[in-house]
This record gives structure tokens, sequence and C-alpha cells, in this order.
């Protein structure tokens, strides 16, 4: 992350200001909670309008600058983490656990991709969740969804599940400890480049999975030692950047950490460098696409298999009129079984409409199933299929697969089955630890990265 002065970043003020961000509180809002108390909701947002930024306007920009080299072709995104953060979850063991994984999947993909890779975290913000259901019955007795610690409790009782505006600021709090225990490890020496790959030789001498990968992490590390025979020791092996994200999902929130940048003028949501619109949320006359049209940060909007192509180049129109290079992401999350049919007309039609887009692939929300034990699953074997699916499409049109977006924890949790040390839907009870959707574990995510790298090998 880049060092920004607090004094670039000014609260919203001025009527011509407010009222251009708040358009969306007159169109309809999918997926917000249903507040029992709008007074106490008025007084939190109140609070959250004059708390400090979580990130700066031009640590934002610096993001943009780098989703443009993702747009050209010139660099590749990871971006992960939990499906849904929990307030227990800010410690500094399980942001190093996530970052660690993070960053040993990065050093893979950079070697083999030869481009640089972005590492976006879905950390320190992703309190919230949309739900296909309001509502949530067990034993006949019917209580509200859990839609995520911003908003109410995991537990299924009356009191947790009723939605309570004061979780937004635990959020806010929980998000600051987050990033500040991130910029910490990844500028206090935790993220040395020889660390990280020294890790990743375990991982390949230790996991049945990664000793398909010796050829490729003997190769990384005859490159470290050439280096360092040539005494090459840049700064950038000891540090990273690294980014935040969400799905700004509870607009008052989000809307409540928007300030405007005294530099340009212009609101950005700081509340994360980069925010992204859910499926369930890209409703062109909805509340979320209009209020990501008046924030300046880069965006991200998810795809589904029945996206038209219509549709997303509409959303481009609203979202991006100008085609700024960086400021759009497309995250296309088709299912494995979809993918090779639903995403090459989606991308041939928006790159014949010249727009400036960077294409990434969720390989996790189209191949959920709940297994015969009642936990909500993904196979291994279905998130590879899908990111391969996802590279033939961009390999057959000549455009660039830009990066893959995924949910995963640094710790061996059973959520997922398959991997090296193989899951099997038996053992799912074992470490189910997810408040939401299943997540990739450690092992599971280092697979994935050195196969994503033979993707990039054999194009």
């Amino acid at each position: 992350m880049v060092s920004v002065s607090a004094t670039n970043l000014d609260p919203v003020s001025g009527p011509g200001t407010s009222g251009a961000l708040d358009t969306w509180r007159d169109l309809p809002a999918a997926q917000q909670p249903d507040w029992p108390d709008r007074g106490e909701l008025d007084k939190v947002v109140a609070e959250l309008a004059s708390l400090p930024p979580l990130v700066f306007a031009g640590e934002c920009d610096q993001l943009k600058d780098r989703m443009a080299a993702v747009a050209r072709g010139e660099a590749f995104v990871l971006q992960g983490g939990d499906c849904a953060e929990t307030f227990a979850g800010a410690t500094a063991e399980n942001v190093r656990n996530k970052l660690k994984t993070l960053l040993q999947m990065a050093i893979v993909l950079t070697y083999a991709g030869r481009v640089p890779v972005v590492k976006i975290g879905r950390v320190a913000g992703q309190f919230a969740k949309p739900r296909s259901k309001p509502t949530e019955t067990r034993d006949g007795v019917e209580l509200p969804a859990y839609r995520g610690d911003m908003v109410n409790g995991f537990d299924f009782t009356a009191e947790t599940r009723r939605p309570d505006p004061n979780r937004l600021l635990r959020a806010y709090h929980s998000s600051a400890v987050t990033l500040n225990l991130a910029r910490a490890f990844t500028k206090g020496g935790y993220a040395d480049l020889r660390q990280v790959h020294a890790w990743n030789q375990d991982f390949v001498a230790e996991s049945p999975a990664g000793r398909r990968y010796e050829q490729l992490a003997r190769e990384i590390d005859q490159a470290l030692s050439f280096m360092r025979a040539c005494g090459a020791d840049p700064e950038e092996f000891h540090t990273v950047e690294f980014y935040s994200s969400h799905e700004a999902l509870i607009l008052d929130y989000d809307r409540a950490l928007t300030r405007i940048d005294s530099r340009t003028g212009l609101p950005y949501d700081v509340s994360a460098h980069m925010v992204w619109i859910g499926e369930r949320t890209r409703q062109l006359d909805g509340a979320h696409v209009e209020f990501f049209s008046r924030i300046r940060n880069p965006i991200g909007v998810k795809l589904g298999p029945t996206t038209t192509p219509e549709e997303a180049i509409a959303l481009i129109d609203k979202l991006n009129p100008d085609n700024e290079p960086g400021r759009l992401t497309f995250i296309a999350r088709m299912g494995a079984g979809k993918v090779r049919d639903a995403l090459p007309t989606l991308v041939e039609k928006v790159n014949a409409s010249g727009a400036t887009v960077a294409w990434v692939c969720d390989p996790m929300h189209g191949n959920t199933f709940e297994a015969p034990s009642g936990h909500k699953t993904r196979r291994l074997d279905d998130v590879l299929d899908e990111v391969a699916g996802f590279f033939e499409v961009h390999h057959a049109l000549g455009t660039h697969p830009g990066g893959i977006h995924i949910e995963f924890t640094g710790d061996d949790v059973t959520e997922c089955v398959g991997g090296g040390h193989a899951i099997v839907e038996e053992d799912l009870a074992l470490r189910y630890e997810t408040a939401c959707d299943p997540r990739l574990n450690r092992g599971q995510s280092l697979d994935l990265a050195f196969r994503v790298a033979e993707l990039y090998r054999s194009s």
C-alpha cells in the first residue's frame, strides 16, 4: 500500500455533493436488512461518517492503475479470503495465515505468468452476505436469516438474529484491526520473497498434491539463487503491495464511509480499496449500481451464467461511461458446467464494444452443492475445471484471463472436498468452520495456484 496522508479525505459535505451520492436512496435496494430501529441506525451512520477513513484515495487510485495493467494483459489478479469474515476472526493468527497463503499463491503465479500479481484480500469489510431467503426455519421456528456479523449473529436465537445497527460500528473497528495487521505483516519483513518460497518448498515436499510441482518449485529456487548470486536484493523482495476489498452490500455502511478527496473533489468509498456488486444486486435500476456509479474506487461486478451481453454493456455504460482503464472489473461466476458456453459471447461482445474491462474468474460460487450430511460444499476438481474453462475461453478469443477470485482460508479446514490430502464428503464435519459458504483450505489453495501456473505455462 502507498502511504497517503489522511488529510486528502474530507467528510462528505455540501448539498450538491451529498445529494449526488444519495440518489440511490430513491431506488429499490436488494438484500438490505430489515432494521427494527431506524433511529438507532441513523445514530450509528452518523458516527461512522465522523470516523477516520480505513483506506485513502491515493491507495485506491494506485490499485486502479494496477487494474488497468490487468485489463491490458500486463498483470494478473489474485483476490481471495473468507466467504464471510467474523468479528472473532480479526486476530493476528488468522490474518497472518490468510496472508501467508495468498503470498504463497502469488509467487507461483508471478513466476509462471511472467507478469506482476495484484494481491487483493477479501478482508477488512467482508462482514455481510446476500441470502437466497430472508428467513430460516428450524424445527418449525422461523427467524431472520444470518446476513453476516455486520448485521446479526450466527446463533439461531431470536435475540441473536435480530438485526443490530451497532454491528456496523463493530465491523468498522474489526476492519481497522485487520488492516493494521495486514500493513504490519506486508511491510515488516513477513512477506520476504525468499521466506515465502521456503514455505512453498515445504508444501511441495510434504503434500501429495505438491509433489507434482517439484519442477516448477525448483525453477523458482534457481531463479532466486541466481539473483542472490548477482547481488540483486530490491526492496520488492521484502515487502508487497496488498489491497482490501469486499462486497459493498449494506449501503448504509458504505455510504457512511464515503469521503471527498480534497485533491480532486471526487468521492471515494474509504471502507476498502476495491468494492464489488454481487450477482443478486446488479440490477441496472437498483440502488447498488446507482451508488457505485458515484464513487471513484476501482469496482467489480459479479456476472452469472444468465448475464446477457446487453446487460454487461449496459453496466459498462452506467458504471464506466468514460471507459477509464482500471475502473471496472467483471468477475465471472459461471459454474464449471456452464463457463465454456456462457462466457465466450459475453467476452466477445464486450471486447467488440471497445470497453476496457478486466476479466476475473470466481470459480467458487457456481460450484456449490449440498452433501448428504447437509453441509454446503464444493469439489476442488470443479473449481479447477472452471478456472481451466475460463483460460480456454480467453485463449480462444485472444483476450486476457485477468485473474482469479476465490474463497479460502489459511487454516486446515474441511469444507471443500478433494485436494492432495483428499477430503471426502464424510470428512466435512471434522473442521467445518465457515460462517457461510465453504472455503478452500491452505493445501487446496496452493494446489489451485500451481494448477493455474500450469495453465499459464501451457498457453
